[in-house]
């Protein structure tokens, strides 16, 4: 059970603020943190990942991991790996994939689908929950350890207020 510091929210009316939100968070994240990326199919998790990904300073291609569950990019002294437990039948199968030793002090793990891994996957520092909102989207941002909570502070300086609300979370 987590108890999370800071909730923001950001309001996401098409998929270009989407990839600016991206574009925002990618220089706040560093070796060590884990994202999860939550929400149902169509919200927009890849998508903020691949301009998260560019944002870093990768210039090839950016594919969805759920085929392959897991795509790596070097980027500088950061490793960066993007995982989609989509295709999971059981949480074991990351146990079994070797997945563990990825999740370390010198890489930002992005996790698409982490409740198909729950109880084998590490904690989040951050979770970021999209949700459909007619035609764009809602992300909420809820921080799991101090470091998530600093970046959400940081994150929502950098996207403005006229888009997002901060809110300590319930206790």
């Amino acid at each position: 059970m987590h108890s999370p510091d800071v909730t923001a929210v950001f309001q996401l009316p098409d998929e270009p603020a989407t990839q600016r939100l991206g574009e925002c968070l990618a220089p706040l994240l560093s070796g060590g943190r884990v994202v999860f990326l939550e929400g149902d199919l169509g919200a927009g998790k890849t998508t903020l990942a691949r301009s998260l990904i560019r944002a870093l300073g990768h210039a090839g291609p950016v594919k969805s991991p759920t085929y392959s569950l897991v795509e790596v990019y070097v980027i500088s002294s950061l490793y960066l790996y993007h995982f989609d437990f989509y295709r999971f039948e059981s949480p074991e199968e990351f146990l079994d994939a070797g997945f563990s030793e990825y999740f370390n002090e010198n890489a930002v793990c992005l996790v698409e689908w982490p409740e198909r891994a729950e109880g084998c996957v590490p904690s989040p520092d951050l979770r970021l929950r999209l949700h459909h909102a007619g035609f764009g989207r809602v992300l909420e941002a809820v921080a799991d350890t101090p470091e998530g909570a600093q970046c959400i502070k940081a994150l929502t300086s950098a996207w403005g207020d006229d888009n997002s609300s901060v809110m300590p979370a319930p206790r």
